[in-house]
């Protein structure tokens, strides 16, 4: 049976900034979805990250620090739990799918590291398996297509509703039905084995990391490097 056919599992962070290695994490949601695309079991939390949230993040997601203290969850507690859960489900063997998920992992792993938590891979024993990242499947099966590659543009691109955006849970579960959208629509995809689209998106995101590099090295930054590692980028020694 084709992964299109079954349930998906949606991760997805509102964070304090883009920086994984010294960014924290907001709010977080885990979100089941059927395999008719309706939403069966999830979870959500709201983080004190014990750091200020600068106004260009709130903008995005709406969380002040006042809120997020008020309300949050202590982080290490968050953090635990939420590794536990992304963890348990892929176990599981349900694909998680996770947008831009060389960020998202990437900075979960990095909390862990923050709060002497046992991260995804230290409790799976690899390196996450299976993920699903609509970013880098986009790029790869319309690789010439003008425009941004936003969760919302995506949205519009494949004909699947997004409410609240920058919201956790919202664009979880539109990151979910994005991409059984998209192997829908790109036959080889959907009917790709899970180990065989894993593989493909490690080298589509090493190919697309070396492209992009070089793009900047010709027109602004000589010296850029962009990571190419995917869907967890190695902690720095």
């Amino acid at each position: 049976m084709s992964w299109i056919s079954g349930p998906l599992v949606a991760f997805d962070l509102e964070t304090t900034g883009t920086d994984v290695e010294a960014d924290r994490i907001v709010t977080a949601a885990v979100i089941r979805l059927d395999a008719d695309g309706a939403v069966s079991a999830g979870r959500t939390w709201l983080i004190d990250p014990g750091v200020a949230i600068p106004e260009s993040a709130s903008a995005i997601h709406g969380i002040s620090s006042e809120h997020a203290r008020a309300h949050g969850a202590p982080a290490a507690s968050a953090i635990e739990e939420i590794t536990r859960v992304v963890a348990g489900e892929l176990s599981s063997g349900a694909p998680l799918v996770v947008m831009n998920a060389r960020y998202d992992l990437s900075l979960l792993d990095r909390e862990c590291a923050r709060y002497g938590v046992r991260s995804v891979s230290e409790r799976l024993g690899a390196v996450p398996f299976p993920v699903i990242d609509p970013l880098v499947i986009d790029k790869h099966v319309d690789k010439y297509r003008k425009g941004t590659r936003a969760l919302h543009a995506l949205c519009a691109h494949y004909e699947v509703a997004l409410e609240e955006a920058h919201d956790a849970r919202a664009d979880a579960v539109a990151a979910a039905r994005v991409v059984r959208r998209m192997g829908q629509r790109h036959r080889p995809i959907g009917a790709m084995p899970l180990a065989d689209l894993q593989a493909l998106q490690i080298r589509a995101a090493a190919e697309q990391s070396a492209s992009l590099q070089s793009y900047l090295r010709r027109t602004s930054d000589a010296k850029a490097v962009v990571e190419p590692a995917w869907p967890l980028v190695p902690r720095q020694r």
